[in-house]
């Protein structure tokens, strides 16, 4: 389940082999632990949904290793390891501030955000890196707005990131020593909301968290899911639809110039094409059966760990049209691809604002953008949850 990069040529994310959509088998995670792979669109939905299939089990004295190395998502406290009703409690502190009424009231500043971005972006020498001028800097800044941390070095939110989300980039030492940080980093921040509260989502927090008595390790767990997550998939998903858009998809850049909508639309399409991660799957997208439960015809014992392969569902030709997709045909059935069930990103709503705005925008302000690379001569951000390029040189 998981590739060896080292072994062959990397290829961009959209010409990626997936699992076949098939009945729920058994596989292997990275550290030995057997799995049930569910890869069909039906039998991912109900998984995700079923709380016969939990996190918390996960972390059971039982469990067996899920990563080889620790991260931000291997923490019993963090809000995506939590069910039932502590995780409602917890969810319910921040649910409400990205509601899509509550990010409808976002798009004016993040559409500021992201012409501010292209201005500068405009005034570079071409060719000019898209990755650092453009999409890796809007989601940093989007979320850092949000949560009144635009003074933080942004380096520093890299780093942290890098590690946070490590999949075997850095050693074990490496990720404790940066978590640690990070937490320590999360309480301060705690700390001084709470003495001197603002109009942010981390005051937000703070107040509804001490009105809940959340207990205080999972409310810095909270901030700092918040800081990564808030921009990490964005940023990733940004890069790879970039690639994917100036290559085999170019016919579709000036549709999405035609207005936000469509664009927004496009977004949710080229999700669907364009996976976050190679063959492996995310750590979030595990569960472990409390109960013998069967799933596509398949009995999975009590106690098995199941992985859920959401860019093989989105594939599913039981549900989706084969082949590339239509960018500007509505999704014939809801999306995976943020997932489902009580832990549905929380931020998928954002991602999509982002998203929809900046393909939109980028493609309006530069219809005749063009590739200053090729699928061979990109660079790739390894060693992480998710791959993306690091840099890409485009000219227009």
């Amino acid at each position: 389940m998981s590739t060896d990069s080292t072994s062959r040529p990397l290829c961009p994310m959209h010409r990626l082999d997936l699992p076949e959509p098939a009945p729920p088998r058994p596989a292997t995670l990275a550290t030995g632990t057997p799995v049930w792979l569910v890869t069909r669109y039906a039998d991912v939905r109900q998984v995700l949904m079923d709380p016969r299939f939990d996190r918390s089990s996960l972390h059971a004295p039982d469990a067996p290793p899920l990563l080889v190395v620790p991260n931000l998502l291997d923490d019993p406290n963090g809000l995506v390891n939590m069910d039932g009703e502590p995780h409602q409690r917890l969810r319910g502190t921040v649910q409400r501030a990205f509601t899509p009424r509550a990010i409808a009231r976002w798009r004016p500043w993040v559409a500021s955000v992201v012409d501010v971005l292209l201005d500068d972006f405009a005034a570079q020498e071409q060719p000019a890196d898209i990755i650092e001028g453009f999409t890796r800097p809007l989601p940093v800044s989007v979320i850092c707005r949000l949560m009144g941390l635009d003074d933080l070095d942004r380096e520093r939110i890299r780093h942290w990131a890098d590690h946070a989300l490590s999949g075997g980039a850095h050693t074990r030492d490496e990720v404790v020593a940066a978590m640690t940080e990070f937490g320590s980093f999360g309480a301060r921040l705690i700390d001084e909301r709470r003495k001197s509260p603002g109009d942010d989502l981390v005051s937000g927090l703070v107040a509804a968290g001490d009105g809940l008595e959340i207990d205080e390790r999972q409310l810095v767990r909270l901030v700092c899911g918040l800081v990564v997550a808030g921009h990490e998939t964005t940023m990733t998903a940004l890069g790879n639809l970039v690639v994917y858009l100036l290559t085999d998809a170019r016919d579709a850049w000036s549709g999405l110039a035609q207005d936000e909508e469509t664009a927004a639309g496009a977004a949710e399409q080229l999700l669907r094409a364009v996976p976050l991660s190679e063959g492996r799957v995310l750590p979030g997208l595990i569960r472990r059966a409390v109960e013998e439960t069967e799933v596509g015809g398949v009995t999975i014992p009590a106690g098995s760990v199941v992985a859920v392969q959401t860019n093989s569902a989105s594939r599913d030709p039981d549900v989706f049209p084969p082949g590339p997709p239509d960018p500007f045909t509505p999704l014939s059935s809801p999306s995976v691809i943020f997932g489902a069930g009580p832990h549905h990103c929380l931020g998928a709503w954002l991602a999509r604002l982002e998203l929809g705005l900046a393909l939109h925008r980028l493609a309006a302000r530069f219809p005749d953008l063009r590739a200053e690379f090729t699928a061979e001569t990109i660079e790739w951000r390894e060693g992480q949850m998710t791959r993306s390029p690091r840099r890409l040189a485009v000219s227009w």
